[in-house]
């Protein structure tokens, strides 16, 4: 395989999923701490104990031990976000919490000090618990301003610490996952969906004024989107099959299209159209999503299909956005179809259609890994099941550029063990290191490097020519 010599290899998390100390030095309470269950159960109304993501792994204390690990790896580029709540608590704040400010301050400079750069996401599933509650989430107009004097305080804080900037994490999950996506106290289901366009285009109007405001602050920023890539296929080569799947990739996809194109795409407003939506533009709104984005960067784990056949359209486990199973694939132990090749897909795809850089932010893994003794008394986990995984997966990486896709990165999801979004509990593992912590919060915390660890940095080393 042949990467290109700059080729940025890291890994990702994100700051609700590790940081652990969720009311320390200021910090507010976010949307993520009154979901002990993840998308599994219902929110609670106060963070209780056994929501595994107050305590994380505590990467709040033992960031340094860490990012020493990462080094050890080879990373060239370390994903993460910032919570919105350790910056400005409530999320309407007018002065920044300077503990927060300082934490981040610190974090980037032990990154930068083994020669990491740091990826931040703006946005990642954190929104203030604050806003959700007072103002409803993005559903309501004013957090817009609010974003983006968060956006401004941290772009200008450290203008010379991150280059590489997210706006928001998976932005086009709002349409599942409305109160985790979009800080939106109602369920999909009680939720118009005048109401959640509303809302996403708040978002897309935020995102590209953030972009805009932070090539003002720093013309050498990379600002890119994140979006949920996940392709869904025609179940069958029925025509209507094809329709459906294009359709269903089209409402997937509009958020690429405006923050990559700059405007709503016309499948857009006819579905607008058709759905009797209206969105509320204010003077000014079409021009500020001309500020497009650097580049486009996504997760990727799971393919899907479509069919119009309602007798066959079954939903499978999948990631958040759902659809029907492949006959053709396998499955992870929590459901999730394999499909190494359908990342080839997703990045011919993106390029062909908006000519931006790619970066791939999430793609791994979730597994329930054994710790193990060795002889000499040290403890691993043998994952060669993700060993296999990722391997498989980034021979696709490599098809793709041979096909002449211009792909800027890989960091892989959960470099590091830490609670999953979904489920929130431990036993679903991504990372290369291993974290002694149990689904019932007992544990060391200690780490261990996995079989994997070791994998991965000789892929570092080899710039992904021997996999």
């Amino acid at each position: 395989m042949n990467f290109p010599e700059k080729f940025l290899w890291g890994g990702a998390v994100a700051a609700n999923q590790l940081e652990g100390a969720y009311n320390e030095d200021g910090k507010g309470l976010s949307i993520q701490d009154v979901l002990p269950h993840g998308l599994k159960g219902p929110r609670t109304d106060v963070p209780t104990e056994d929501n595994l993501k107050l305590k994380g792994i505590d990467f709040y204390h033992r960031y340094k031990e860490d990012i020493r690990m990462f080094a050890e790896m080879g990373f060239k580029v370390f994903r993460t976000s910032i919570a919105w709540s350790r910056i400005f608590p409530h999320g309407d704040e007018e002065e920044p919490n300077e503990k927060g400010l300082q934490f981040y301050d610190d974090l980037f400079d032990t990154c930068r000090q083994y020669g990491i750069e740091p990826m931040v996401t703006i946005s990642h599933y954190e929104t203030p618990l604050y806003l959700a509650e007072k103002y409803h989430g993005w559903t309501n107009r004013k957090l817009i301003d609010f974003y983006l004097r968060y956006a401004k305080t941290i772009f200008t804080r450290y203008k010379d610490k991150v280059k590489y900037w997210l706006t928001f994490n998976e932005i086009n999950s709002i349409l599942e996952s409305p109160f985790m996506s979009g800080g939106i106290p109602a369920s999909k289901e009680e939720l118009s969906e005048a109401d959640l366009y509303q809302a996403i285009h708040h978002e897309l109007v935020a995102s590209a004024l953030a972009t805009k405001l932070g090539h003002e602050i720093n013309p050498e920023f990379q600002i890119g989107c994140m979006v949920l890539a996940m392709p869904i296929y025609p179940l069958t080569p029925d025509p209507s099959d094809v329709i459906c799947s294009m359709e269903q990739n089209q409402r997937n996809e509009m958020f690429l299209a405006v923050q990559a194109r700059g405007e709503y795409p016309g499948y857009a407003k006819r579905y607008f159209q058709d759905h009797r939506i209206h969105i509320h533009m204010e003077d000014g709104d079409e021009q500020a999503l001309r500020n497009t984005v650097d580049f486009i960067s996504f997760s990727y784990y799971v393919s899907v299909c479509a069919t119009a056949d309602p007798k066959k359209n079954k939903r499978g486990e999948g990631n958040l956005l759902g659809g029907v199973p492949n006959p053709y694939l396998k499955s992870s132990e929590w459901g999730w179809q394999i499909d190494p090749q359908g990342l080839r897909y997703v990045l011919n795809d993106f390029w062909d259609k908006y000519q931006k850089p790619l970066f791939i932010v999430e793609n791994g893994l979730g597994a329930a890994d054994e710790l193990v003794e060795l002889p000499d008394g040290t403890k691993t986990v043998n994952d060669d099941y993700r060993i296999d995984y990722m391997r498989e997966h980034l021979k696709q990486v490599g098809e793709a550029i041979a096909d002449g896709v211009p792909v800027m990165g890989y960091t892989s999801w959960g470099c590091i063990d830490l609670v999953s979004a979904s489920t929130a509990e431990m036993r679903k593992r991504y990372g290369f290191i291993y974290v002694d912590r149990n689904n019932d919060g007992s544990g060391t915390l200690e780490r261990y490097r996995k079989k994997s660890f070791y994998w991965y940095q000789h892929v570092i080393k080899t710039n992904g020519r021997e996999l």
